[in-house]
């Protein structure tokens, strides 16, 4: 346990310090400190969902390090919800239509493979937590409130109905508020959820009564049992006093649900759990991602091209600022993580609680296999045009001799990697451009020096030749030199550090590209 917390600014320490001084008097009740997410099952899981749980693991974990109080992490699924509409891209479409509004546990499964829709998707989403390793305990909304575990909040609920009333309304337009109320019966005779105002309250039996809309007849039901689900304003805070929720962080665009609901939270006479409100992803134009415009980058296409760790890099930077989030960023996001995993063993212990790696790998982060970039991979495909990774195998066990397939898994992967990501995104915009008659000149010195350099001249001692010539030919900013040398022979604007790609790519190699640049 790490006992100096005064000096951890990574933000899930202080995350966690906020739990820290929630038990600081009184500790849980309940013998742990109990962290949740929350899903939807009318949709599959997706790259919010793991970025969520991802980053209330890291919260979790880090307040495991501050504290002996146990802890437990709950993924919650909201299958009590009414389907609502029937989504685009899944089957047997007329079969969903003819089962709008009952819920999503009692909707017929549209694959066929389980006993519900959200049976299917619930499954999907334990699949999907078990594969990244994820610990947590499942829990249903339906099994939650028709086995009674959500009774004792919903009969509070009802005993407080005005108090709630008075807090929500506010919230809603005028026509709304006209009818609006926190229980939603389910509907004895269609199974339907209802959006129905409540005419009458009755707290001696715990029930609540509507006018059927198409027989006009009163239907008095419980609040308990199952019978009734409530509106999300309500079910949100209510899941929180019910399960006794410690931490639960949500998205900016919940900003104003999340002080909506501890106030409920509070009227329910419990104590709000601890958040932070995470910034929404943005398109490569700065447009909020939409699901139904599909403007975003799925976590299948990332794990395509990078691996998991990149993107846990990605999720664990700057949470409270908006990022784009699109196929440019894979290769930065891949780049910083290695640069930070090869940073971590030359660190004092204060250094690694602050380094992103330590926390992504829960204090245990491996050994890094290589100092080679995503991005030199990247450049290496480009020049050599490869189509499978052994041809950078090639180039790479020349750079270093002791690394293989076997004994360097994670390179190997980055190989896979780089070659997809170059035939996907970089070969379709190579854009050559022919040099100017001071690039020509230069390049022209430049070829010649790499034909008498030594071939066991290091990476930096090559960056300084380079460096030279451009000097000697007076690019007034270098940048402008480096730039030429990827445009006139990569076909691009940027790289990494171009004597680390001629270390790699080899003198002679980078001689013959130059050579055929300039006829070209």
């Amino acid at each position: 346990m790490i006992n100096t917390p005064d000096t951890l600014k990574a933000w899930p320490f202080e995350e966690a310090k906020k739990l820290l001084k929630r038990f600081e008097k009184n500790p849980p009740l309940k013998g742990y400190a109990l962290f949740e997410t929350g899903y939807s099952p009318s949709g599959l899981p997706h790259i919010g969902t793991f970025g969520e749980v991802f980053r209330t693991t890291l919260v979790r974990h880090a307040f495991e390090q501050l504290s002996d109080i146990p802890t437990k992490l709950i993924a919650f699924s909201d299958d009590r919800d009414g389907l609502r509409k029937v989504p685009t891209n899944l089957p047997n479409q007329d079969l969903l239509a003819a089962n709008l509004h009952k819920p999503l546990t009692k909707v017929p499964d549209p694959f066929g493979t389980h006993e519900s829709f959200a049976a299917n998707n619930n499954a999907r989403l334990r699949a999907f937590l078990d594969d990244f390793g994820f610990d947590y305990d499942f829990q249903s909304s339906t099994d939650s409130y028709q086995s009674g575990a959500f009774d004792a909040v919903l009969i509070s609920i009802l005993q407080n109905y005005d108090a709630i009333i008075k807090v929500i309304l506010p919230t809603l337009g005028k026509e709304r508020q006209a009818t609006y109320s926190p229980f939603l019966p389910i509907c004895p005779r269609t199974g339907h959820v209802l959006q129905v105002p409540i005419i009458e309250r009755n707290l001696a039996h715990n029930t609540v009564v509507y006018v059927d809309e198409t027989t006009g007849e009163k239907v008095e039901v419980p609040v308990t049992g199952g019978h009734c689900k409530l509106q999300w304003k309500i079910d949100w805070p209510a899941r929180w006093v019910a399960l006794g929720v410690d931490y639960e962080m949500a998205g900016k665009d919940h900003l104003e649900t999340v002080s909506l609901s501890g106030k409920i939270c509070r009227i329910l006479g419990a104590q709000p759990p601890e958040s932070l409100s995470y910034e929404l992803f943005l398109d490569d134009k700065g447009e909020k991602i939409s699901k139904s415009k599909g403007n975003g980058l799925s976590l299948e296409e990332w794990l395509a091209y990078a691996p998991q760790e990149s993107l846990s890099l990605y999720m664990f930077q700057a949470p409270r600022r908006a990022k784009r989030l699109h196929f440019d960023v894979i290769p930065k996001a891949t780049d910083e993580y290695l640069a930070f995993l090869t940073a971590y063993q030359g660190q004092s212990a204060q250094e690694r609680y602050e380094n992103p790696v330590w926390h992504i790998h829960n204090g245990n982060p491996p050994l890094a296999e290589t100092s080679l970039t995503f991005s030199l991979l990247l450049n290496l495909a480009t020049a050599c045009n490869a189509s499978d990774k052994s041809v950078l195998w090639g180039f790479i066990q020349r750079y270093d001799a002791a690394v293989s397939p076997d004994n360097a898994p994670f390179l190997d992967a980055l190989a896979g990697y780089a070659v997809r990501y170059y035939h996907d995104f970089v070969l379709p915009a190579k854009a050559y451009r022919a040099p100017t008659e001071k690039e020509r000149a230069a390049l022209q010195d430049l070829q010649a020096k790499l034909k008498t350099l030594d071939a066991s001249l290091d990476a930096e001692a090559i960056q300084t030749e380079i460096y030279t010539i451009g000097t000697t030919h007076q690019f007034e900013n270098l940048r402008d030199w480096f730039k030429a040398l990827y445009e006139v022979l990569l076909g691009q604007s940027q790289g990494p550090r171009f004597g680390s790609f001629v270390k790699l790519y080899g003198l002679t190699e980078t001689a013959t590209m130059i050579e055929e640049a300039l006829a070209r």
